[in-house]
């Protein structure tokens, strides 16, 4: 393309249209021009302008440092105030559109560019939370001499939103093209006259502004009586339940009480938290575990259980959810024991499944058997919906004649083997259930271990047949 070209585009077009009183075959609107590079349909002139760039998150404000002193009347002034969160960042303004030339000739509607968007502000900083303050003490009145400034940073204020950009006007709001078709003084030569506008394009939006951020937390005042510092704690702690049993465990915490009016112990002026810990004392306790279980803890993998010193100085286990345990608990002189008696994964608590259904009438029964040989420890409930299709009244769709749980009496157990008398069930309707008789069977069996529950559905549809 020679230098020049775009602003010599609505002469040579006008020219092209000219042409359309010379003798010529086909359209006469020139089709270099009609598809060139501004005569692509959708595609608007100019460019549009960028969105800015969002504005800088601000830093957060560090936390006020935490202290432990030993007050013994001498006056101390702490400042452990956290830092304010610094502002966040503006965002920047859109950028303009490029405009270019305005083609309002070309042949179809057109589009104007839009101004870019403004960035989005930068949200603020959080305030730094304010420093916690450990104070040793044998007179509780000393403390009237601790000055303390706990209190939390400002959060930093959001930065504004960037403006957004004008977009360019159209300088023809509309035009007319003629297009001619077939050949001049021929009865197909034809020409119509086609209006095409021009839109303005969009002004950018505004950008967000930022959300200021969070005020710091005030401190924390905890006071102990005595000056002999505390002992760690470990009031928690993770194990292999096989590392548990033939090992003694110790675990241990410092028990707080928590009370209001905290600055109403200190110097006047202080800034901290209202509710202060007093220490109560130390708890300490240990854990034993006995396993009873005829299956080695071997067979169960390497489950992980957790151990828990509570206030009354027992020692709590949780075993893991894939682990169901049926056990007991005692405590002596600070010594948990725990004995597991009955143990199961819980991928074996569902495997129910159905032995046999036989018999008729009152003699109608689904046997259902325990894969995983579990059911002496495992506390099993059952719920069924049975139907079943009527033939004497010519109906093919099922009947329910009974849905709900089976009384206890009508369920037998025989080690991992049940058998749950459904003819006995009291029906809705009646219905021979003799041999033929097609029936549909929904059973949930609800089972239970150590406080933990899980259902299967066993689903059994057939033809009765009498039992050999």
């Amino acid at each position: 393309m020679y230098k020049g070209f775009s602003r010599k585009l609505p002469l040579l077009l006008t020219f092209c249209l000219f042409t359309s009183f010379l003798p010529a075959s086909g359209s006469v609107l020139c089709p270099a021009f009609a598809q060139g590079e501004y005569g692509k349909g959708g595609k608007n002139y100019g460019t549009d302008g960028n969105t800015g760039s969002d504005g800088r998150t601000g830093r957060n404000g560090r936390d006020g440092q935490n202290q432990t002193i030993f007050v013994d009347g001498t006056p101390v002034n702490l400042n452990l105030a956290g830092e304010n969160g610094e502002d966040g960042e503006d965002g920047q303004r859109g950028s303009k559109a490029d405009c270019g030339y305005k083609h309002e000739n070309v042949n179809r509607d057109i589009n104007a560019p839009s101004g870019g968007n403004g960035g989005a502000g930068g949200r603020g900083g959080d305030g730094g939370n304010g420093g916690s303050v450990t104070a040793y003490y044998t007179n509780l009145a000393d403390l009237r001499q601790v000055l303390i400034r706990a209190s939390g940073g400002e959060g930093g204020r959001g930065g504004r939103g960037g403006n957004g950009a004008r977009g360019c006007n159209c300088r023809v709001r509309s035009w007319e093209v003629k297009t001619c078709t077939g050949t001049p003084g021929s009865p197909d030569y034809k020409c119509t006259d086609k209006v095409y506008r021009c839109n303005d394009g969009r002004d950018g939006r505004y950008g967000s502004d930022g959300g200021d951020g969070r005020q710091g937390r005030l401190g924390i005042l905890s006071i102990i009586q005595g000056k002999e510092s505390l002992a760690g704690d470990l009031p928690t702690l993770q194990a292999a339940v096989a590392e548990l049993t033939g090992k003694q465990f110790n675990l241990s915490k410092n028990k707080w009480n928590n009370r209001n009016g905290a600055a109403s112990l200190l110097a006047s002026g202080s800034v901290i938290a209202d509710e202060y810990r007093e220490f109560d004392r130390r708890l300490e306790g240990a854990f034993q575990l006995l396993w009873q279980e005829k299956q080695p803890i071997s067979s169960f993998g390497n489950p992980v259980a957790t151990l828990n010193l509570n206030d009354s100085k027992e020692v709590e286990i949780t075993f893991p959810e894939d682990l169901w345990v049926d056990g007991s608990s005692q405590t002596t002189t600070n010594l948990t024991t725990f004995t597991v008696k009955n143990a199961i994964s819980k991928q074996d608590v569902t495997r129910l499944a159905v032995a046999e259904f036989a018999g008729a009438e009152q003699n109608l029964n689904l046997k259902i058997v325990d894969l995983a040989a579990k059911s002496q420890a495992i506390q099993t409930q059952f719920r069924v919906k049975f139907r079943a299709k009527d033939s004497s009244s010519g109906l093919s769709d099922y009947l329910t004649l009974y849905e709900g749980d089976i009384p206890a009496e009508l369920v037998s157990r025989d080690y991992n083997r049940f058998t749950l008398a459904l003819g006995k069930l009291p029906m809705s309707r009646p219905v021979e259930l003799t041999s033929g008789v097609n029936v549909d069977i929904e059973v949930v069996a609800t089972r239970s271990l150590g406080g933990r529950s899980a259902k299967q559905t066993i689903n059994w549809q057939g033809a009765i047949r009498r039992s050999r």
